[in-house]
């Protein structure tokens, strides 16, 4: 059975200005989240991490699948009148938030839309949720604040003016980024600037310990 609710997306009005986004909560299905809960990939420190370089249960895989299948891209192209054929998806998941995170911007100009799910228990700190921003500079200029609640999809079609940022929270905050993205060349480039952090954070990490035995 879908782990989505589709119904809901398409009954959800799609906001025009000063972007186009909606805000679907219950967009997993509430029988699927303990599922999904439990073959989360264990995403230990904080960053963006793409599929490849993740592992994880089947039922995370096969919502990952159902994401990247031809429904949901129809639903998204009724949705936001846009054509999505020939446009490659690219999945990232966030298990983890650090002070840093959270500064307003508008998304990458090669991504076309943008498609977060929630994946957290009842959320009650006032850091790390998603704030839809009127501008560049005021975090308090808030269109809309959306808590990072399990199941929540928030989606919004990048544009210059589609800012967006949260105030700092520290701790488990997971989130599936899912965007639809010019061209496969994005794709790779973003695996490959991934996998270079992923090794100069390794050595970075092996120079410390290095260090910590040297100074005993």
């Amino acid at each position: 059975m879908s782990a989505l609710n589709l119904a809901a997306f398409r009954a959800t009005p799609l906001v025009r200005e000063p972007f186009e986004y909606l805000v679907v909560p219950g967009f997993l299905q509430p029988r699927a989240l303990a599922a999904i809960h439990g073959t989360f990939p264990a995403v230990k420190g904080p960053g963006s991490f793409p599929l490849a370089e993740l592992t994880y249960g089947p039922d995370f895989a096969a919502l990952m699948d159902e994401l990247q299948g031809p429904a949901v891209r129809a639903a998204f192209e009724e949705k936001f009148k846009i054509d999505l054929r020939g446009r490659p998806t690219m999945v990232t998941v966030r298990g983890q938030s650090q002070v840093s995170d959270g500064k307003i911007h508008t998304d990458a100009l090669s991504k076309l839309i943008t498609v977060l799910i929630y994946m957290n228990p009842k959320w009650e700190n006032p850091g790390g949720r998603l704030r839809l921003l009127r501008s560049a500079d005021d975090l308090d200029d808030v269109i809309t604040e959306v808590p990072p609640e399990e199941g929540t999809l928030l989606a919004f079609r990048r544009s210059d003016n589609s800012w967006h940022g949260h105030k700092p929270f520290v701790g488990p905050r997971r989130v599936i980024q899912m965007n639809w993205v010019t061209d496969g060349w994005v794709v790779r480039r973003e695996l490959g600037r991934h996998r270079v952090s992923a090794w100069v954070k390794r050595l970075l990490t092996l120079g410390w310990r290095r260090g910590r035995v040297a100074a005993l």
